[in-house]
């Protein structure tokens, strides 16, 4: 299937998208940490202090730029085509907060961006023609359909779990509870996206879109979705390490995406099964790099205490190093203080 001109605009944007995305996560994750060294109430336990950091705002400009180019990225290709290639932004942020934040990424993570590169360049050559919109109205008959209706109400049964249940007992020990509600607010926001970002074109394009109420409700939509990803975004950034969270949330978000869009927009109708197999097959190499990104973040660190000694068991340790040291004491009766010094620097 060609590549038409809408898919390499959408192409483009997307990249450009992808890049400040991606960098976004690292300058909002400075003005994070030092919001929390200026006022000690970290955002991860329901701080607010970083909207006072022009550094976070910086991060924030850089994100909304990034959003802006994916949204408009949205109006010109299909979200199977635009959504995979966010994975461009997993590599921006992994090697930056390997420089910057020094969180290592270790070679096999330089050979998951390899992968997630080689999945996009798929997802890609094998991308749908999006069919033609001639008005929001028909963008509506889609989201009322039945089947997207039930996606809808599942989703949103989901979240409210998430928050009110998991969110309170495991949410700063579980990665999967704040990405897994941005991921599935996520979803709804870019078919919202879509189809704002799809009324808006026609507008330019002399068909005017803003006179229907339905146009109006995909904005409040976008709003609603945005606010909500933000704020469980932040709190995911500021309780796990960065190399974590931008995987994890790229997997849960770009799935579901495409899931939503391909109940929505019947993205595959009209496709060979080749493509769709081919598409398939990106996407599951796109996956496997960001898992392997995920599953080699600390593999130096643990290398190399594994190599010098085992670690003490906190009782142990707790009763060698408190009191007077009786049990030292006891041991270094007779023993040269040279001998004695050694032994206190390998406990």
């Amino acid at each position: 299937m060609g590549f038409s001109t809408d898919n390499l605009i959408g192409f483009i944007l997307a990249l450009s998208s992808s890049a400040f995305i991606g960098a976004s996560f690292i300058i909002k994750k400075k003005g994070l940490r030092r919001a929390a060294a200026a006022s000690g109430v970290r955002a991860g336990v329901g701080g607010y202090s970083y909207l006072l950091e022009p550094l976070w705002w910086t991060g924030m400009i850089t994100m909304l730029v990034g959003e802006v180019a994916n949204f408009i990225a949205y109006a010109f290709a299909p979200a199977v085509l635009v959504t995979p290639l966010g994975a461009l932004s997993i590599i921006v942020s992994a090697i930056l907060a390997h420089f910057i934040l020094k969180e290592k990424l270790h070679k096999l993570g330089m050979l998951g961006c390899v992968m997630c590169i080689s999945g996009s360049v798929i997802i890609v050559i094998h991308a749908p023609q999006e069919g033609t919109i001639t008005s929001v109205q028909e963008i509506w008959n889609m989201a009322t359909q039945t089947a997207f209706l039930l996606y809808v109400a599942s989703v949103i049964v989901l979240v409210f779990i998430l928050v009110f249940h998991f969110a309170p007992q495991c949410g700063h020990t579980n990665v999967l509870v704040f990405t897994g509600i941005c991921s599935l607010m996520g979803s709804l926001s870019v078919m919202s996206v879509k189809a704002l970002g799809t009324s808006l074109k026609l507008t330019f394009e002399g068909i005017n879109q803003l006179i229907f109420p339905e146009t109006w409700f995909f904005m409040l939509v976008v709003i609603i979705c945005v606010v909500i990803q933000m704020n469980y975004l932040n709190k995911a950034l500021d309780t796990f390490n960065t190399a974590v969270v931008s995987p994890i949330y790229y997997v849960m978000f770009t799935s579901l995406t495409i899931l939503a869009s391909v109940i929505m927009f019947k993205d595959w109708d009209g496709q060979s099964v080749g493509n769709i197999v081919s598409e398939i097959c990106g996407f599951i190499v796109v996956l496997s790099g960001t898992i392997l990104l995920h599953a080699t973040k600390d593999f130096e660190r643990s290398s190399s205490f594994r190599g010098n000694y085992a670690p003490l068991s906190p009782s142990l340790s707790a009763r060698l190093c408190s009191g007077n040291g009786d049990i030292l004491k006891h041991d270094e009766e007779g023993v040269p203080p040279e001998e004695i010094c050694l032994r206190r620097q390998e406990v």
